[in-house]
């Protein structure tokens, strides 16, 4: 025989000998039974995952005595086998489907024992997958009908918003992490926050305490809101300026980002000062217990037996505040808008404005035998009180300024002519077009 022949002989051996091994050995799976409180919609040669990988399928589903399902899984080679503390957990590939389930297995570590085929993996380690109706069946049936209620209105707030609200969709996550820290330090500290609830509910008692004054602060406050709803048409207008007045105040806050550094200076010197907090906090805590009957009262001023006696009858009032307030905003956007021209006018003159508080300050900072030297009211003048029907009836504009007249001499001075003169030059301040009526030679005397 040649070498050459010797050696195909050679090759024709080993691949008989890998063949038989292939042939002897199987498929090289193993089988585990898994026990969940439900099968969850399983059926048989759903996926079995192992970090989105298919690894084997759902073999068999049966039924155990204790009514318990229990779910015979095949794992393939060399995922297979698996070790004591792997768990189990029935998903969904989506919302809705059919046959959409799969088994994922987190697979227990390497150093735990290995679990022998056939092996069972307990309800303690598995996890089933919870659906929609089960929520559902769950509620009563005034519960479903308010989240009912809830959905639509989410339908009627988003319509025509989806692009807002895939915007605002990105914010949620780092929200609801937030939420979940939030919940765990809760969690941690569960004496403080018992503690809380306790002081908390002798505070609602003591405010239930107070139930007629309460009657009678929701009927006014009815009354008072229709007495705003009767005004739709100025505050329609003054929602006109609210967007503008947003967009300056979002640049604001932009450039309030530079302030930022200071305010870290400003923390970092506020640091000695807070080794006192800890005394103060000893001396609030006793506070904090006598203030616990005060919770409780609140409970009670929240919910009480009777017609409009308590928050809960308040609040439900707010649905026809919303029906008036659908009316009357339109005409607020416009009475902002008709407002943005005076607001325009009047802001060169925020430094004549603040010298006059601050001159005014002091001088009624000082008392004699009957008190101030100086005192003054505000007057709007906006409503006249009914005594007949116990209402605040709106007062027409052309009356609202009686009593109300200019001094004996009106001085024409420019914005910023109520104080000194800066070096710079920039006050008294004029207009690039020279149509502002004031007279920029009249100035304060002095240097």
């Amino acid at each position: 025989m040649s070498p050459a022949r010797g050696i195909v002989a050679g090759l024709f051996a080993v691949a008989a000998v890998l063949l038989a091994v292939v042939l002897l050995t199987g498929d090289s799976t193993r089988e585990y039974r898994i026990v969940f409180q439900t099968a969850g919609q399983l059926v048989n040669d759903n996926d079995v995952q192992i970090g989105g990988r298919r690894i084997g399928a759902v073999k068999d589903i049966r039924l155990t005595d204790d009514n318990l399902a229990e779910v015979t899984v095949s794992v393939k080679k060399p995922y297979a086998p698996l070790h004591r503390g792997t768990t189990a957990t029935i998903r969904a590939t989506s919302i809705s489907g059919v046959a959409n389930r799969y088994v994922e297995l987190s697979p227990g570590p390497t150093s735990a024992p290995a679990l022998g085929d056939n092996a069972i993996i307990g309800e303690d380690r598995t996890t089933t997958i919870v659906d929609l109706d089960q929520i559902f069946n769950s509620l009563d049936e005034e519960t479903s009908k308010g989240l009912q209620e809830v959905i639509r209105g989410f339908g009627t707030w988003y319509a025509g918003k989806g692009a807002e609200g895939n915007a605002a969709a990105k914010y949620f996550s780092p929200a609801l992490t937030q939420t979940r820290l939030l919940v765990e330090q809760l969690n941690a500290d569960r004496p403080a926050l018992e503690t809380v609830l306790t002081e908390t509910s002798k505070v609602v008692a003591t405010l239930a305490s107070q139930a007629p004054t309460l009657t009678d602060m929701v009927s006014n406050a009815n009354t008072t809101l229709g007495a705003i709803a009767d005004e739709n048409r100025s505050l329609a207008q003054a929602l006109d300026y609210l967007p503008q007045t947003l967009r300056r105040g979002s640049t604001t806050f932009v450039n309030l980002r530079n302030a930022l550094d200071d305010v870290d200076k400003l923390v970092a010197a506020s640091g000695p000062a807070t080794e006192d907090l800890a005394p103060f906090l000893a001396e609030l805590r006793p506070l904090l217990e006598t203030a616990t009957p005060t919770f409780t009262d609140l409970s009670r001023l929240v919910r009480t037996p009777g017609a409009n006696n308590d928050l809960t009858e308040l609040l439900r009032t707010a649905p026809s505040l919303a029906a008036q307030g659908s009316k009357t905003f339109p005409d607020s956007v416009k009475a902002l808008n008709a407002s943005l021209p005076v607001l325009s006018f009047i802001r060169p003159y925020t430094p004549d404005l603040v010298g006059w508080l601050r001159d005014f300050g002091q001088s009624t900072a000082n008392y004699d035998a009957n008190g101030h030297f100086a005192r003054v009211a505000p007057v709007f003048n906006a409503f006249s009180y009914d005594s007949g029907s116990n209402t605040l009836v709106p007062v027409a504009p052309a009356n609202r300024k009686p009593g109300l007249q200019n001094g004996l001499q009106y001085i024409q001075r420019c914005p910023g002519a109520a104080s000194q003169a800066p070096a710079d030059g920039s006050a008294p301040w004029r207009d690039v077009s020279g149509t502002l009526d004031c007279d920029s030679s009249i100035v304060l005397p002095g240097p």
